[in-house]
Protein backbone atom coordinates (compact mmCIF):
# COMPACT_ATOMS: atom_id res chain seq x y z
CA UNK A 1 0.00 0.00 0.00
CA UNK A 2 1.47 3.51 -1.45
CA UNK A 3 1.77 6.43 1.66
CA UNK A 4 0.01 9.00 0.00
CA UNK A 5 0.59 11.54 2.84
CA UNK A 6 3.60 11.56 5.11
CA UNK A 7 3.79 13.68 8.25
CA UNK A 8 6.99 13.54 10.63
CA UNK A 9 6.89 16.35 13.56
CA UNK A 10 4.75 18.97 11.46
CA UNK A 11 4.35 22.00 13.09
CA UNK A 12 1.44 24.75 11.99
CA UNK A 13 0.51 28.11 12.35
CA UNK A 14 -2.48 30.18 11.89
CA UNK A 15 -2.56 34.01 12.17
CA UNK A 16 1.08 33.07 14.20
CA UNK A 17 -0.18 31.23 16.66
CA UNK A 18 0.86 27.64 16.95
CA UNK A 19 -2.71 25.24 15.31
CA UNK A 20 -0.37 21.95 15.87
CA UNK A 21 2.76 21.00 16.96
CA UNK A 22 4.41 17.35 16.51
CA UNK A 23 2.30 16.17 13.82
CA UNK A 24 3.30 12.48 12.75
CA UNK A 25 1.10 11.01 10.18
CA UNK A 26 0.86 8.39 7.81
CA UNK A 27 -2.02 7.50 5.45
CA UNK A 28 -2.48 4.99 2.46
CA UNK A 29 -3.78 4.51 -0.59
CA UNK A 30 -7.17 3.32 -0.03
CA UNK A 31 -7.29 4.29 4.00
CA UNK A 32 -10.52 5.35 5.54
CA UNK A 33 -9.41 7.99 8.64
CA UNK A 34 -11.72 9.73 10.98
CA UNK A 35 -10.76 13.18 12.36
CA UNK A 36 -12.39 14.48 15.19
CA UNK A 37 -11.74 17.36 17.53
CA UNK A 38 -13.28 20.19 18.67
CA UNK A 39 -14.12 23.86 17.20
CA UNK A 40 -10.65 25.10 17.28
CA UNK A 41 -8.84 22.07 17.53
CA UNK A 42 -6.42 22.44 14.44
CA UNK A 43 -9.24 20.00 12.12
CA UNK A 44 -9.02 22.40 9.62
CA UNK A 45 -5.75 23.72 9.70
CA UNK A 46 -4.47 20.01 8.91
CA UNK A 47 -6.59 19.43 5.88
CA UNK A 48 -5.98 22.62 4.55
CA UNK A 49 -2.22 22.13 4.71
CA UNK A 50 -2.57 18.94 2.99
CA UNK A 51 -3.59 20.31 -0.15
CA UNK A 52 -1.04 23.65 0.71
CA UNK A 53 -3.38 26.16 1.56
CA UNK A 54 -1.46 26.58 4.63
CA UNK A 55 2.13 26.27 4.58
CA UNK A 56 4.13 24.28 6.88
CA UNK A 57 5.85 25.73 9.61
CA UNK A 58 8.46 22.87 10.60
CA UNK A 59 9.13 19.31 10.05
CA UNK A 60 8.91 17.09 7.12
CA UNK A 61 5.94 17.03 4.81
CA UNK A 62 5.31 15.07 1.98
CA UNK A 63 1.92 14.88 0.21
CA UNK A 64 1.87 12.44 -2.79
CA UNK A 65 4.79 13.36 -4.72
CA UNK A 66 5.39 16.75 -3.62
CA UNK A 67 8.01 17.78 -0.64
CA UNK A 68 5.05 20.28 1.01
CA UNK A 69 8.31 22.66 2.41
CA UNK A 70 9.57 23.08 -1.34
CA UNK A 71 6.57 22.46 -3.27
CA UNK A 72 6.92 25.79 -6.36
CA UNK A 73 3.81 27.83 -6.42
CA UNK A 74 2.81 27.09 -9.82
CA UNK A 75 3.12 23.32 -8.86
CA UNK A 76 0.24 23.30 -6.02
CA UNK A 77 -2.66 23.53 -8.72
CA UNK A 78 -0.92 20.25 -9.74
CA UNK A 79 -1.36 19.40 -6.67
CA UNK A 80 -4.67 20.05 -6.25
CA UNK A 81 -5.79 18.10 -9.14
CA UNK A 82 -4.83 14.81 -7.32
CA UNK A 83 -6.65 15.68 -4.42
CA UNK A 84 -10.98 16.09 -3.96
CA UNK A 85 -12.49 17.85 -1.58
CA UNK A 86 -16.06 17.67 -0.32
CA UNK A 87 -17.43 20.83 1.84
CA UNK A 88 -19.97 21.67 4.30
CA UNK A 89 -21.68 24.59 2.68
CA UNK A 90 -21.20 22.80 -0.55
CA UNK A 91 -19.76 25.85 -2.77
CA UNK A 92 -21.61 24.85 -5.98
CA UNK A 93 -22.15 27.51 -8.41
CA UNK A 94 -25.88 28.72 -8.12
CA UNK A 95 -26.64 29.72 -10.98
CA UNK A 96 -25.87 26.63 -13.57
CA UNK A 97 -27.00 22.71 -13.33
CA UNK A 98 -25.40 20.28 -11.70
CA UNK A 99 -24.20 18.86 -14.95
CA UNK A 100 -22.63 22.23 -15.64
CA UNK A 101 -21.08 22.85 -12.25
CA UNK A 102 -19.24 19.57 -13.25
CA UNK A 103 -18.32 20.59 -16.81
CA UNK A 104 -16.51 23.71 -15.08
CA UNK A 105 -14.70 21.53 -12.96
CA UNK A 106 -13.26 19.70 -15.83
CA UNK A 107 -12.56 23.15 -18.13
CA UNK A 108 -10.77 24.34 -15.50
CA UNK A 109 -8.14 22.03 -15.02
CA UNK A 110 -7.74 21.28 -18.48
CA UNK A 111 -9.99 18.74 -19.57
CA UNK A 112 -10.94 19.59 -23.83
CA UNK A 113 -12.20 16.90 -25.68
CA UNK A 114 -16.07 17.08 -25.56
CA UNK A 115 -16.64 13.16 -25.61
CA UNK A 116 -14.14 12.74 -22.38
CA UNK A 117 -15.57 15.62 -20.76
CA UNK A 118 -19.49 14.30 -21.78
CA UNK A 119 -18.32 10.42 -20.51
CA UNK A 120 -16.68 11.77 -16.95
CA UNK A 121 -19.64 13.69 -15.87
CA UNK A 122 -21.72 10.95 -16.31
CA UNK A 123 -19.50 7.72 -14.85
CA UNK A 124 -19.10 10.50 -11.66
CA UNK A 125 -23.04 11.71 -11.63
CA UNK A 126 -23.83 7.41 -12.14
CA UNK A 127 -21.60 6.52 -9.12
CA UNK A 128 -23.51 9.03 -6.99
CA UNK A 129 -26.64 7.96 -8.21
CA UNK A 130 -27.68 11.63 -9.82
CA UNK A 131 -27.60 11.02 -13.41
CA UNK A 132 -31.39 11.15 -13.58
CA UNK A 133 -30.90 14.82 -11.87
CA UNK A 134 -27.88 16.07 -13.08
CA UNK A 135 -30.45 18.80 -15.23
CA UNK A 136 -31.51 20.66 -12.18
CA UNK A 137 -29.86 23.56 -10.70
CA UNK A 138 -28.46 23.28 -6.79
CA UNK A 139 -31.57 25.35 -5.08
CA UNK A 140 -33.84 22.52 -6.83
CA UNK A 141 -32.15 19.62 -5.17
CA UNK A 142 -32.48 18.81 -1.22
CA UNK A 143 -29.35 19.04 0.84
CA UNK A 144 -28.18 15.22 0.50
CA UNK A 145 -28.69 15.62 -3.09
CA UNK A 146 -26.33 18.48 -3.68
CA UNK A 147 -23.59 16.74 -1.26
CA UNK A 148 -23.71 13.87 -3.83
CA UNK A 149 -22.58 16.11 -6.25
CA UNK A 150 -20.26 17.88 -4.66
CA UNK A 151 -18.92 14.18 -4.18
CA UNK A 152 -18.85 13.26 -7.85
CA UNK A 153 -17.34 16.79 -8.60
CA UNK A 154 -14.54 15.98 -6.35
CA UNK A 155 -13.70 12.28 -8.09
CA UNK A 156 -13.68 14.47 -11.25
CA UNK A 157 -10.47 13.90 -11.75
CA UNK A 158 -9.63 10.66 -10.26
CA UNK A 159 -8.10 12.27 -7.21
CA UNK A 160 -5.76 9.73 -4.86
CA UNK A 161 -6.73 11.42 -2.19
CA UNK A 162 -10.12 12.84 -0.93
CA UNK A 163 -10.75 15.13 2.07
CA UNK A 164 -14.05 15.26 3.44
CA UNK A 165 -14.85 18.78 6.05
CA UNK A 166 -17.64 17.47 7.94
CA UNK A 167 -19.48 16.63 4.63
CA UNK A 168 -22.47 15.78 7.20
CA UNK A 169 -23.20 18.81 9.19
CA UNK A 170 -26.04 20.05 7.39
CA UNK A 171 -28.12 16.63 6.79
CA UNK A 172 -30.63 14.60 8.57
CA UNK A 173 -29.16 11.62 9.98
CA UNK A 174 -30.23 9.17 7.08
CA UNK A 175 -29.11 11.37 4.55
CA UNK A 176 -26.07 11.57 6.45
CA UNK A 177 -25.22 8.03 6.67
CA UNK A 178 -25.68 7.54 3.03
CA UNK A 179 -23.16 10.24 2.44
CA UNK A 180 -20.69 8.38 4.87
CA UNK A 181 -21.08 5.11 3.43
CA UNK A 182 -20.56 6.42 -0.29
CA UNK A 183 -17.16 7.93 0.72
CA UNK A 184 -16.44 4.23 2.06
CA UNK A 185 -16.75 2.62 -1.40
CA UNK A 186 -14.65 5.78 -2.59
CA UNK A 187 -11.84 4.38 -0.21
CA UNK A 188 -12.34 0.79 -0.84
CA UNK A 189 -11.70 1.67 -4.73
CA UNK A 190 -8.38 2.88 -3.68
CA UNK A 191 -8.42 6.58 -2.85
CA UNK A 192 -7.37 7.50 0.95
CA UNK A 193 -10.68 9.56 2.43
CA UNK A 194 -10.10 11.59 5.68
CA UNK A 195 -13.20 12.85 6.80
CA UNK A 196 -13.75 15.52 9.66
CA UNK A 197 -16.39 15.13 11.42
CA UNK A 198 -18.12 15.24 15.60
CA UNK A 199 -20.60 12.73 14.51
CA UNK A 200 -19.29 9.37 16.58
CA UNK A 201 -22.34 7.36 15.60
CA UNK A 202 -20.12 7.16 12.20
CA UNK A 203 -17.18 5.18 13.34
CA UNK A 204 -19.34 2.10 14.98
CA UNK A 205 -21.62 1.92 12.27
CA UNK A 206 -18.53 2.47 9.23
CA UNK A 207 -15.26 2.00 10.98
CA UNK A 208 -12.16 3.25 10.46
CA UNK A 209 -8.48 4.54 11.68
CA UNK A 210 -9.51 7.67 14.20
CA UNK A 211 -6.97 10.56 14.52
CA UNK A 212 -8.30 13.37 17.48
CA UNK A 213 -7.12 16.97 17.12
CA UNK A 214 -6.48 17.37 21.14
CA UNK A 215 -4.04 19.70 23.05
CA UNK A 216 -2.64 21.20 19.64
CA UNK A 217 -1.26 17.84 18.64
CA UNK A 218 -2.90 14.31 17.05
CA UNK A 219 -3.27 11.64 18.92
Amino acid sequence: MATVIDYKDVELHRQDLIALKHVNLSIGEGEFIYLLGKVGSGKSSLLKSIYAEIPIASGDAKVLDYDLNTIRRRDIPYLRREIGIVFQDFQLLNDRSAYANLRFVLEATGWKDKDEIERRIEEVLKGVGMLNKSYKNPHELSGGEQQRIVIARALLNHPRILIADEPTGNLDPATGEAIVSRLHDIARRGTAVIMATHNLAFIDQYPGRVVRCENRTLV
